[in-house]
């Protein structure tokens, strides 16, 4: 193919045409990124010039640290009182400074640090700081883990960091690769603390099936070690997460080892609520037999030991299961007791409320006399304590209505008019208190009740 010299000489021309268009938009597109605002650097990133390091980088001497390490304490001191005052921007700003400068004392000082000063942003709902902290953790544990192996010191702090962050997968994930290295090098303190952390995030995310599982390994390592405090722990643990996790039976079992605990080592204070709780999970397994036996047991040791608040819950919750299951004869004897506790305690709440139950059950009965009796001693208390009136005021018109509807009819006679000046009502605290001492005492009882109530299983 042949070409004319005119459609040639024409070749240079366009080419030199491209080369300016392209030129243009490359000097064009220059200027533009020239104009555009440089990236704003967080707080965190800005280059590390401060007047407490020398003025050539290089390592510092152990004293250099040691002089740094007390200057930086005073700055934290310094950003807390900031914070206490209300200057909350000035503080973590100081916070800052003090965050850049941990650097040149190894990343764990910083992740501590780092850890420190995010947990008061996260309580401080500051956001951005939350997120800018946690981001400079995320580098040291991607800078770490590109370099050398993880020592379990770093990744204790790292773990503790994201913890205090409340990233709190991260933070599981980071304490199973102590696990991991405990188990492999046979480190059994650092196993230990491993496992300490899991339990307590598992706790934190309301993941009762691992929870459970670590705690049951930690008690373990306590009963292995003869560790009775620790022990007491985990259990204690063990108890409130099978509790929560609606496992009674667990729950019970896990509490009388507890309460075996409390009384290998002569804690017996702690046993009478234990067992209370006990007799509670097995009221929820429908074992009613069980229940009343640790009922039974928490109320005549709190008793023994003068317990009276804890007494009382026992006999109540005891009372109520006998109510529950038609017992209501068995029941009535419980809250005759209750009540000689409640007057010792002083409780008058609870003796209205005692009242008020013993009412209920004869009106059910429709025993009309001894229900109203015992609603107008509800009633004598309810209006001392200026509480409930209403209440017992109408069941004692329940009762009456009963026993005009039970009596045969009569005739009525024609009654005179009551008289227009009453007496005021004079019933307050005092005369109760008096009125309950010139009552029999009750201690003169309690021995042949005690003989009878530990003697039968009511509901065997």
């Amino acid at each position: 193919m042949f070409y004319s010299r005119n459609s040639i000489s024409k070749f240079p021309v366009l080419i030199s045409l491209t080369f300016l268009l392209y030129f243009g938009d490359l000097v064009k597109s220059t200027q533009m990124a020239l104009s555009l605002p440089e990236k704003e650097l967080t707080p965190l990133e800005i280059p590390l010039d401060d007047p407490l390091l020398p003025s050539v980088p290089r390592p510092l001497t152990p004293l250099e640290q040691k002089r740094l390490r007390k200057e930086l304490d005073q700055l934290n001191q310094k950003a807390q009182q900031e914070l206490d005052d209300g200057n909350d921007n000035l503080a973590f700003e100081i916070w800052y400074r003090e965050l850049r400068l941990r650097r040149v004392l190894g990343r764990i000082e910083e992740i501590n640090a780092l850890g420190r000063v995010g947990e008061i942003a996260w309580n401080k709902t500051r956001t951005e700081d939350v997120q800018i902290i946690t981001k400079r953790i995320v580098e040291l544990q991607e800078l770490s883990e590109q370099e050398d192996p993880l020592s379990p010191e770093f990744l204790i702090a790292l773990a503790n960091a994201y913890e205090k962050l409340h990233s709190l997968d991260n933070s599981i994930i980071v304490y199973n690769k102590v696990l991991n290295y405990a188990r492999e090098n046979d480190t059994p303190f650092t196993e230990k603390e491993a496992l300490q952390g899991l339990g307590r995030l598992y706790l934190a995310k309301f993941d009762y099936p691992n929870a459970a599982a670590v705690y049951e390994e930690l008690l373990d390592i306590a009963q292995a070690e003869r560790n009775t405090y620790e022990e007491g722990l985990y259990l204690q643990a063990l108890a409130e997460i099978y509790t929560a996790s609606l496992q009674a039976d667990n729950a019970a079992a896990i509490k009388q080892r507890l309460v075996d605990s409390y009384l290998a080592s002569e804690k017996i204070q702690f046993v009478p609520p234990l067992k209370i709780d006990i007799g509670k999970d097995y009221e929820t397994l429908d074992q009613p037999e069980l229940a009343s036996q640790n009922y039974q047991e928490a109320y005549a040791l709190a008793w023994s030991l003068q317990l009276f608040g804890a007494a009382a819950e026992a006999l109540t919750r005891l009372a109520d299961l006998y109510t529950d299951y038609e017992q209501e004869d068995y029941a009535l004897q419980i809250y005759e007791r209750l009540i000689q506790v409640e007057q010792l305690s002083y409780n008058y709440y609870g003796l209205m409320r005692v009242y008020d139950k013993i009412g209920e059950i004869y009106l059910g009965k429709q025993l009309y006399q001894p229900a109203l009796t015992a609603f107008q001693e509800g009633l004598i208390l309810a209006r001392s304590l200026n509480h409930n009136q209403d209440h017992f005021l109408a069941q004692i018109q329940k009762v009456n209505q009963g026993m005009q509807e039970q009596a045969p009819p009569q005739v009525e006679e024609e009654l005179p008019p009551p008289p227009n000046n009453l007496p005021p009502n004079n019933i307050n605290i005092d005369r109760i208190e008096e009125e309950i001492d010139m009552r029999e005492n009750p201690l003169n009882n309690l021995d042949e009740f005690d003989n009878r109530f530990e003697r039968d299983n009511i509901l065997r």
